[in-house]
């Protein structure tokens, strides 16, 4: 039993016995013996929702069964489940059930009791069903970029949906050829960074590497990156209409399989995709692509 699985239920655990008690981010996190981001990104990974987003899951469907099986006063079940006022619960209440707690109770809905999540019976098959997945330790120097930025997050999975739409609105608006004369090569990068771990927000930057004084055109931000070591990724080889998918299952794959047995944990830099000739679809029938993990020694 790898103890990510048990450090991750360690915390799911505490999770469920202070549920209508403050819970912080960083006290969760200590709790693990990982380090804030490398946390972050874990938790999420092995639970499918950041730590916070989690914690008031488990809140509202503690809520949800106490509304549906008691008379308790709704403020009462508010305060007791970890809502500081009846206005954030019931704004909660209705964006995760559609309703407001009232009406909950008015229809008489019975709603089974939801199970904590239990990492420890989770299932991975190692390395991508079997495939030993490609990487390589690699240590970038300083680099700047220069490109376009939006912000997302990764609740509800929005990221993934928010990150390949903007991709298709760079590529339909042709936003790369602005960043032409100041790129120096033909590498497009999509980088992910300024972390909110609290809400799950961060930025993600499609852009290329800035030549020597390049200066930002109208419209675009310019970043600088420190040296740092990465564990660098190649995704496997597929077909075009595979392609997101197969980005995205390589991510799901380095936090969830490849972390846990490498001796490395998440550094809490910046970490990026790397889109070069080999994903070109006019070069090539198969594509695939780098991922950049910032990574450390495990203390």
């Amino acid at each position: 039993m790898s103890s990510y699985e048990e450090a991750i239920q360690r915390v799911v655990d505490e999770i469920e016995e202070r549920l209508g008690e403050e819970l912080r981010f960083s006290g969760l996190a200590r709790l693990s013996n990982f380090s804030e981001f490398h946390f972050h990104r874990v938790f999420h990974t092995f639970v499918g929702l950041p730590v916070m987003e989690y914690v008031r899951v488990r809140r509202l469907a503690r809520a949800a069964c106490r509304i549906a099986y008691s008379q308790d006063r709704l403020l009462d079940i508010a305060l007791d489940c970890g809502f500081g006022t009846p206005e954030t619960f019931s704004r909660a209440f209705r964006k995760l059930y559609g309703m407001t707690p009232g009406d909950y109770r008015k229809k008489g809905l019975r709603p089974p009791e939801y199970a904590k999540v239990n990492v420890l019976e989770r299932r991975i098959n190692p390395y991508l069903g079997g495939i030993r997945m490609k990487y390589r330790i690699e240590t970038k120097p300083a680099f700047e970029v220069i490109g376009y930025s939006i912000r997302t997050r990764n609740e509800d999975g929005q990221n993934n949906r928010d990150i390949p739409a903007f991709w298709g609105q760079y590529m339909a608006e042709k936003k790369g050829e602005s960043l032409y004369g100041v790129a120096a090569s033909n590498v497009e990068y999509g980088i992910c960074g300024d972390f909110d771990m609290e809400s799950g927000e961060f930025s993600y930057i499609i852009g290329v590497e800035a030549r020597e004084g390049a200066q930002a055109p109208e419209g675009t931000i310019k970043r600088s990156y420190p040296e740092e070591t990465y564990a660098v990724f190649t995704t496997p080889k597929v077909a075009p209409d595979q392609f997101t998918d197969s980005i995205q299952n390589t991510w799901l794959a380095i936090f969830s399989e490849w972390f846990p047995n490498s001796g490395y944990e998440h550094s809490g830099g910046a970490e990026f995709e790397h889109y070069d000739e080999r994903c070109w679809q006019d070069r090539n029938e198969q594509l695939e692509m780098d991922i950049y993990i910032p990574i450390k020694s495990k203390a």
